[in-house]
């Protein structure tokens, strides 16, 4: 395996701190970027970092829309955001959501943050593969939380559609982190098939468990040394 540049220095220094007294090995400078890189990045050195006097104390609006230097659409801050749109392509939003939107610079939906209007509501938080939702956050009415990460779908173009991306191909959720309404927390692992497959969870009786699961969803092995150790003490099996 080829080293980087910096490898054979980097090196030399390990083992000159290596024979160094502990006191000096102590007082080592972390490694740094050297001013001149640093001078190079810089934009200002004065940046703009507050407002003397505000417009307004108040802005009322229904919507937001924060553009680029081109008149593109970065961020939409709504009471009622703007249905998803996905290379050129606007499409139905399954329900209001409130809250910011984040635009790429082609003007299709990544990622935003915001409140759903269904019964009981429920707080939501997504960034998105380029047609589908890539990480997401969700609260739910009955107190349940679920963070999730899905797998990127593979890129379809309808010629339909002049050639623009398919929303909503299907993909598996490979991680999912969840805390139900009644408290059981899970981290699960899928395969590519979308089936869980490893649970790691902590059992009704409170003993951490690790759970190994076959294609329909059945536990077929599972770890719990404490649970096992209890049920010896009881003289169980």
């Amino acid at each position: 395996m080829t080293r980087p540049p910096y490898a054979h220095a980097l090196c030399v220094c390990i083992s000159a701190i290596a024979t160094l007294p502990p006191a000096a090995s102590a007082q080592t400078a972390p490694e740094r970027p050297s001013l001149q890189a640093l001078e190079r990045i810089i934009e200002t050195r004065t940046p703009e970092t507050k407002i003397e006097a505000p417009d307004h104390d108040r802005i009322t609006a229904r919507r937001i829309d924060i553009v680029d230097a081109d008149g593109t659409i970065r961020m939409t801050l709504a009471g009622a955001t703007p249905p998803p749109i996905i290379d050129g392509i606007q499409y139905k939003r399954a329900f209001n959501v409130a809250g910011l939107i984040l635009y790429d610079d082609k003007g299709s939906e990544r990622g935003g943050f915001g409140t759903a209007d269904v019964e009981g509501g429920m707080a939501v938080l997504a960034l998105d593969h380029p047609a589908m939702d890539a990480v997401g956050w969700r609260v739910s009415p009955d107190g349940a939380v679920s963070f999730v990460i899905n797998q990127a779908p593979p890129l379809v173009r309808e010629p339909a559609l002049g050639d623009a991306l398919v929303p909503g191909v299907r993909t598996p959720t490979r991680m999912q982190l969840s805390v139900a309404a009644d408290g059981t927390p899970v981290v699960a692992l899928s395969d590519r098939n979308d089936r869980q497959r490893l649970r790691l969870t902590v059992t009704e009786e409170g003993f951490g468990a690790i759970e190994f699961l076959n294609a329909e969803g059945e536990v077929m092995h599972a770890i719990a040394p404490e649970a096992e150790g209890s049920n010896q003490g009881n003289g169980e099996t």
